[in-house]
């Protein structure tokens, strides 16, 4: 008799191992085996620790907006003397620091807490901080996962971003804000990219999208002849120069008001970088930015991609779970795989397409493209 089509064979044989470990006569059994144990005590501490997840990130809140981590910079202080510093009762703190401590943000000794390894890196990340507190808004939209799988209508998160969905609604208040927070983290992102992209041979590098130019700036760091354009809503200038005469860095790059959804891309320039740009966008606009980048570019020009990318066939336990949900929140974001983007590129004309491995891919993934000869 020929087996249906439809049947998943490959898929069998772990379908039934799968209903067994669903069955709680099986796991007590294997509990009681030396090596099956082992790999239901690590499965069980996983399954906790996404449970308790929502726990640790709201302890992690509470001591950074308190500023603990930075009433901790110079030293270890008693649990006492930062209740009075920060107004609230000590017994209350004391559970609060003793779980900061737990989470390896702080360490506990002789009655006193401080700074744990992994407390003081956090003080070290720009932009980590003001990230952390922003992301009220996400758990907000979270509160009823159930309701947000559903409805796609309105989020809080949709509204922090205005630009994702009508840029002609952006005012200078969310520009700046949005500018702010990207500019504070983007350091980071610029570090990693530039370690996977070198832009030798290149003259002329426009960064779309680029808000207040922390990218670019980078950039000038590195390459000291190389031309800089930075091309964003005309909202966002404001923040730019702001931003760059901070770096001192105003008659390096040149600031182009435009919109990439409404307005020709300008020419000249034989490399384009879009940072933390596509997830941004459904996959319609997407497109009509692909194709807009390749008819700027010239013959030979290059494409650079960064931001954080799914892991497609493989999925991520950071860009699959934090950024798809946090894009899906946006309202018309998307985190894509490597391969997708790469789908995307090739649609839109580009060729050599090179995705080296990330870093660290919770801060982003890269891709490069070529505009054939």
């Amino acid at each position: 008799m020929e087996r249906s089509p439809h049947v998943a064979r490959p898929f069998s044989i772990s379908t039934k191992l799968e209903r067994l470990l669903g069955r709680s006569d099986v796991q007590s059994f294997a509990m009681r085996i030396p090596i099956a144990r082992r790999y239901a005590k690590r499965d069980g501490v996983e399954i906790f620790e996404v449970i308790q997840g929502f726990v640790s990130s709201q302890v992690l809140m509470a001591l950074v907006e308190f500023e603990l981590f930075d009433r901790l910079a110079d030293g270890p202080k008693s649990v006492r003397q930062l209740a009075h510093e920060i107004g609230v009762t000590a017994e209350r703190l004391q559970v609060f620091l003793q779980a900061g401590a737990a989470l390896g943000f702080l360490r506990q000794r002789k009655g006193q807490f401080g700074l744990a390894r992994k407390g003081a890196a956090l003080r070290g990340v720009p932009g980590l901080a003001d990230m952390i507190l922003h992301h009220r808004a996400l758990y907000r939209d979270l509160e009823d996962p159930s309701a947000f799988l559903r409805d796609s209508t309105s989020t809080e998160l949709a509204e922090f971003w205005p630009y994702v969905h009508d840029a002609s609604k952006v005012g200078r208040e969310e520009a700046d804000r949005y500018s702010h927070l990207m500019a504070r983290s983007q350091r980071l992102v610029a570090e990693d990219t530039l370690r996977k992209v070198r832009l030798h041979g290149a003259d002329h590098l426009m960064d779309i999208g680029g808000g207040s130019g922390a990218f670019l700036a980078e950039v000038a760091r590195r390459y000291s002849q190389m031309q800089l354009t930075l091309f964003d809503l005309p909202e966002t200038r404001a923040a730019a120069n702001a931003y760059l005469a901070s770096v001192a860095l105003t008659d390096r790059i040149n600031c182009i008001a435009g919109s990439f959804r409404s307005d020709p891309l300008p020419t000249g320039a034989d490399a384009i970088s879009l940072i933390r740009v596509l997830y941004d966008h459904d996959d319609a606009t997407v497109c009509n930015l692909l194709n807009k980048v390749f008819k700027a570019l010239p013959p030979g020009g290059r494409l650079v991609i960064s931001e954080p990318m799914s892991g497609g066939e493989k999925p991520d336990r950071i860009t699959d779970v934090y950024f798809a949900i946090y894009t899906l929140a946006m309202g018309t974001g998307k985190t894509r795989s490597a391969a997708h983007i790469t789908e995307l590129l090739a649609e839109a004309g580009f060729v050599d397409v090179s995705h080296p491995k990330p870093l660290r891919s919770y801060i982003t993934g890269v891709i490069t493209a070529v505009k054939p000869q």
